[in-house]
């Protein structure tokens, strides 16, 4: 299959901010969430649910008025989940360039009508940048896994 991003554009508006007269972290966590279902419904071709949202990472605020940019790929897949990078991009107006905002790993899962996990098509990587990425999303695996054994007590 075609591992192509699926891209969002669009400008933010007033409606997107905090008290800090910036896009408030809310609206950017809904558009990652958005971006990665149809990422994730798209490759698995079924309805998708999330299961994760890992280390997101903001890096400078997002101004009203702004051209966002959201990109969302996979980067791996298990039996049934897709796990999802996705980076956001933010540029002012009159400016050529996006600048990095946001970035974080979203999991997915694909499922039938009663909400049972259906198999995913598998991603193979083919490039060495896409092999990479796929070692990366297996390492947060990893550190999910000891996260979740620190949680125990608490949960």
């Amino acid at each position: 299959m075609d591992n192509k991003p699926v891209t969002f554009q669009f400008i933010s508006e007033p409606s997107d901010v905090n008290y800090g007269g910036n896009v408030h972290g809310g609206s950017v966590m809904k558009w990652i969430d958005q971006a990665g279902y149809a990422c994730a419904t798209t490759w698995s071709g079924n309805y998708s649910v999330t299961v994760y949202v890992g280390g997101i990472r903001f890096y400078e605020p997002i101004k009203i008025g702004e051209i966002v940019k959201v990109e969302a790929q996979v980067i791996y897949t298990g039996s049934s989940s897709m796990h999802i990078s996705i980076n956001v991009f933010s540029r002012n107006l009159k400016q050529p360039t996006f600048d990095k905002k946001t970035h974080c790993i979203i999991v997915f899962v694909a499922v039938d009508e009663n909400g049972k996990k259906l198999p995913v098509p598998k991603w193979i990587p083919e490039s060495e940048e896409e092999k990479q990425q796929e070692k990366y999303a297996k390492r947060l695996m990893d550190l999910r896994t000891q996260i979740e054994d620190e949680m125990k007590p608490f949960l």
